[in-house]
């Protein structure tokens, strides 16, 4: 099931997160989150934002949220996604069906495009983010540094609604 973030998910997050802070260059985060941190971001976010948690047998299998892509004005009608889930529950299309809901959520509350920033080699978020519709739109060479090795980083994009000025 999905459905809005709550609270109480704060440490089902934190640990998937953490996750792939140890073990992985999905994320160029280097340091474990400590819980409260975690849940400081996750109010930041649902205070302006979507956020949204996949829900089964109790227990939080991923989470998907959006945020300000970048701070000025002019971009407010862009936001920059993100979508992590636990290892366990990968490859079933949990992460699709938290994407589209992200979307759907994004479409509803009138932004105009969405970006995924990916890291070189995180070949299942590609394909995602390109079954969903983004659009390669940049390639960044060695802009990271994590597990003593220099990372790429992909943008997808993802336009939401027509050519149309709001203010």
């Amino acid at each position: 099931m999905i459905r809005e973030v709550r609270p109480e998910d704060t440490g089902s997050i934190t640990a998937i997160y953490n996750e792939y802070v140890a073990h992985s260059v999905i994320t160029f985060e280097t340091e474990p989150v400590r819980e409260e941190e975690m849940r400081s971001r996750i109010t930041g976010i649902v205070s302006h934002f979507p956020y949204f948690v996949y829900e089964t047998e109790g227990k939080i299998a991923g989470y998907c949220y959006a945020h300000a892509w970048k701070e000025r004005a002019a971009y407010r009608h862009t936001l920059e996604t993100t979508v992590y889930l636990a290892s366990e529950y990968q490859g079933k299309g949990i992460g699709k069906q938290l994407m589209q809901t992200l979307i759907n959520e994004c479409c509803h509350r009138g932004y105009h495009a969405l970006i995924a920033c990916i890291t070189e080699g995180n070949e299942a978020s590609n394909s995602l983010h390109q079954k969903l519709g983004f659009k390669q739109v940049s390639h960044f060479e060695k802009v990271g540094l994590k597990f003593d090795r220099w990372l790429d980083v992909f943008d997808y994009e993802l336009i939401l609604t027509p050519e149309s000025p709001k203010n």
